[in-house]
């Protein structure tokens, strides 16, 4: 290396990028101490420090925390045990993507609704975070059952496929609102069931109701799924809701 040897911590923090504040948070850690002008006392950086530096820098962009990297920084040579604490790290790391994807998911699927509604109850609103939260537990559950093609099917969604469920559950839970306490035979009830059901089918599609239909029900416990889904509705409420749906389904006949 040619040129100038030593930086005032100006100096360096023009030549690397990295703020003062930075550099003197990492002196006092003990991270990166550059040596001391013995009068004046100010930080003297060099070449070295440049690519001890560097190290500091791959380390973090790798997610390491500096508690770690400062471990890391004197080694000369790594070996397989390093690979180990990659992989283990890599997979913390797939863990925090799969939370953000799901954060970033929850954000526009809610904003999209918000969009659309001006308005929606809280307790509608906190049901589908949850329900995007607990989607991986529902995958795995589809799959511990034999179920992943389906599964893949319902999760692999296009954004307007479930805004337009999301509107379809918003005005059925409106609705529910309202009715609640009519017989379910009641023409405006079994209109409510109807179109929120017609809206759950299109989502669904036909090619995995067919697939559906050929799955053994008394060889899985769909209590499990039903129970990890979220609902902003009473236990009462959900029984009636139960009971119209079967009248409905059932042609209209008690």
């Amino acid at each position: 290396m040619t040129g100038k040897e030593q930086f005032t911590i100006g100096e360096f923090s023009a030549k690397t990028g990295i703020s003062v504040r930075t550099l003197h948070y990492y002196d006092e850690i003990g991270l990166l101490k550059p040596e001391k002008h013995a009068i004046s006392g100010h930080r003297i950086y060099k070449i070295q420090d440049i690519i001890t530096l560097q190290k500091i820098i791959s380390l973090k962009f790798l997610g390491y925390s500096l508690e770690k990297a400062a471990s890391l920084l004197d080694e000369s040579s790594f070996t397989v045990s390093l690979n180990e604490t990659l992989q283990l790290h890599l997979q913390a790391l797939e863990e925090e993507k799969e939370k953000l994807e799901l954060s970033i998911k929850a954000i526009k699927r809610i904003a999209a609704l918000l969009k659309q509604e001006d308005e929606v109850d809280s307790s509608l609103l906190f049901t589908l975070i949850q329900a995007i939260q607990i989607e991986n537990r529902q995958k795995e559950w589809m799959e511990k059952n034999q179920l992943a093609e389906i599964g893949e099917s319902l999760f692999q969604k296009s954004e307007k496929e479930t805004a337009d469920l999301d509107k379809s559950f918003i005005q059925m839970a409106k609705d529910l609102k309202e009715l609640y306490g009519r017989p379910v035979d009641d023409p405006q009830v079994q209109q409510m069931v109807a179109a929120y059901l017609q809206s759950s089918f299109a989502f669904i599609g036909e090619d995995v109701i067919e697939k559906l239909a050929e799955v053994d029900l008394e060889s899985i416990n769909i209590d499990e799924l039903e129970e990890m889904a979220p609902s902003p509705f009473t236990e009462a409420e959900e029984k009636w809701l139960h009971e119209a749906i079967i009248y409905s389904m059932a042609g209209g006949n008690s």
